[in-house]
């Protein structure tokens, strides 16, 4: 008996060690499985997760823009709700103490330049103020694409002012690539823009009738033109008609050297008499919210679109097939005058817009996580179906006016493309970072409007650098990675939307050709509508600001438009 139970004995001892040896091993496996998960999850997707945790603390009350009439009295652009900051942007956040700000990383990534000081300055001066007995009706055919015919829009007001005219409420181009049938009060809030100008120009709805049937001066008027070609040349014209009717709009007013009140003019009514219709507007702000509800957010103005391409000729990456077919739309399109283009040629001097695969490259070697918001800017993306792959497969999280809008909302605009570009560029303007693809005129027109508004960031890649760094990306010469993102980075620390004087002609241009090469006037309102205070270290505004002008070109330049008007 006795040696039974030294026998039961030992045998519990050695299943309680086998026991306690099974148990040791599982907790050592399960040890060694939650220390691989947590070198995965730390390398992979904390940095994600940590990112969207605190831009989600930072932005967890959505944004609301005011509604009409809740700016202050004294606002320089009252009235344009969405064209004003009436949220803590980043720039104010930097002082709340709010951790995501406080990350380095974040503040490279979301922080917009130094605004030095600068803000719009655009009243006319009390010798100018008021309108002017008008001589005549001055009847305007605007041409071109929505931010097209907005510059021309305004450069009209300005010559009107200039030939002392009373402005009819310009007709839209109906004929272009887009054949948008929408009128000016479809796109404008055309009540508004009356109001705005009653102190500047007088403006009418339509011709009145006892004119309708008077012989009119149909003039084309000469492009980038001074103030001395329309006093001298087109004001003659009231000596014998009194209607005008200018056949273009675009590109009929010099971008430099002007009268201050007239470039503030043009100011005045490109960032605030012509503000977008109710509809248009009312959208505009709910797409806003609704971006900003996730967070910080890029909006991408991807110009890898139909009419761009066959324009531009650019095919790179396209099939034969679709090459040709962008070939064919560039023939049969009479007013697009260049037929011959090398796509090479154009690729490699900068001058394609960048595809959505080159885009997601830029960005990702920026700095952006995959889980940044990007609100697409663009109409319908050109190529196969697979055409945003390169893109999406690097930032899934990819939106637009279609996903964040529902079909309902979007009806009325849908069939106008003019209109939905106009709820693209609202989003572009109130976007925390600005990118266009190309340089065309909405980028350009996005880009003025945030420098007017406090010099937002804007990030203009350089085409012509990033393409040759693609091709050697193609040709495996060099690879993703730290050693790409620390070439683009360095090339883009100065292209971030930060206070700079208006670029006047290229160097080597001659004759009117000078004139093709400056800078768009509203591509950079510096410094005609933009004043510098006395302290630009000093972010807050004191009681005693005094403004300053930066210098613009030299005298020489200056005596040359004198000598071509």
């Amino acid at each position: 008996m006795q040696r039974h139970m030294q026998a039961h004995g030992t045998g519990l001892v050695r299943r309680r060690a086998k026991i306690s040896g099974m148990l040791v091993l599982f907790l050592w496996f399960i040890a060694y499985i939650s220390l691989t998960f947590a070198a995965l999850f730390s390398t992979y997707l904390f940095p994600d997760l940590l990112f969207s945790f605190r831009s989600h603390n930072m932005y967890s009350e959505k944004y609301k823009l005011h509604k009409r009439g809740d700016l202050a009295a004294n606002s320089r652009v009252d009235g344009l709700s969405w064209m004003q900051e009436v949220t803590p942007h980043l720039s104010r956040l930097r002082k709340s103490g709010v951790d995501a700000v406080q990350n380095d990383h974040f503040n490279k990534l979301w922080k917009p330049p130094p605004n030095q000081g600068f803000e719009p300055c655009v009243e006319s001066s009390e010798t100018n103020r008021g309108p002017r007995k008008s001589r005549g009706y001055l009847l305007v055919h605007s041409n071109g694409g929505l931010n097209q015919m907005r510059a021309g829009i305004c450069d009209m007001v300005a010559v009107a002012r200039i030939i002392n005219a009373t402005l009819v409420i310009p007709e839209l181009d109906k004929r272009s690539f887009w054949r948008d049938s929408s009128i000016f009060s479809d796109i404008f809030d055309e009540e508004y823009f009356i109001k705005a100008l009653k102190n500047d120009v007088p403006v009418v709805k339509k011709l009145p009738k006892e004119l309708a049937s008077v012989p009119k001066a149909h003039k084309q008027f000469r492009s980038w033109s001074g103030v001395k070609y329309y006093e001298e040349e087109i004001a003659l014209l009231w000596e014998e008609y009194k209607v005008i009717r200018a056949a273009k709009s675009d590109s009929r007013l010099a971008n430099n050297y002007l009268p201050a009140d007239i470039q503030k003019l043009r100011c005045r009514v490109h960032y605030n008499a012509l503000r977008f219709s109710p509809p248009i507007e009312d959208i505009g702000k709910k797409l806003v919210e609704r971006m900003r509800s996730h967070g910080p957010f890029i909006a991408l103005h991807l110009r890898y679109e139909k009419d761009m391409l066959a324009f531009s000729g650019c095919t790179y990456g396209l099939s034969d097939a679709e090459a040709e077919e962008l070939t064919a739309i560039r023939e049969n399109t009479p007013h697009w005058k260049v037929k011959e283009i090398n796509s090479t040629e154009q690729r490699a001097k900068g001058l394609c817009p960048l595809t959505p695969m080159e885009a997601g490259i830029f960005l990702q070697a920026l700095g952006y996580p995959s889980s940044t918001m990007i609100y697409i800017a663009a109409g319908e993306i050109y190529g196969a179906g697979n055409s945003m792959a390169g893109l999406r497969d690097r930032f899934p999280n990819l939106m637009c006016k279609e996903t964040l809008a529902s079909p309902v909302e979007l009806a009325p605009f849908l069939k106008h493309a003019s209109q939905m570009a106009a709820l693209d560029y609202i989003v572009s303007v109130e976007s925390d970072v600005f990118v266009p693809s190309y340089s065309g005129n909405m980028a350009r027109a996005v880009e003025g409007h945030r420098r007017y508004l406090g010099h937002r960031k804007t990030i203009t890649p350089d085409r012509r650098q990033l393409v040759a760094l693609f091709d050697k990306l193609d040709a495996g010469e060099i690879w993703e990675g730290s050693d790409l993102s620390t070439s683009i980075i360095e090339l883009h620390r100065k292209r971030q939307g930060a206070p700079r004087k208006r670029k006047g002609p290229s160097s080597g241009s001659k004759g009117r050709d000078r004139f093709r090469t400056e800078e768009v006037f509203y591509n950079n309102p510096l410094p005609d509508c933009l004043c510098q205070r006395a302290s630009p270290s000093n972010d807050t505004k004191t009681g005693s600001e005094t403004s300053k002008r930066m210098n613009f070109y030299t005298s020489e330049h200056k005596k040359v438009r004198e000598k071509d008007e």
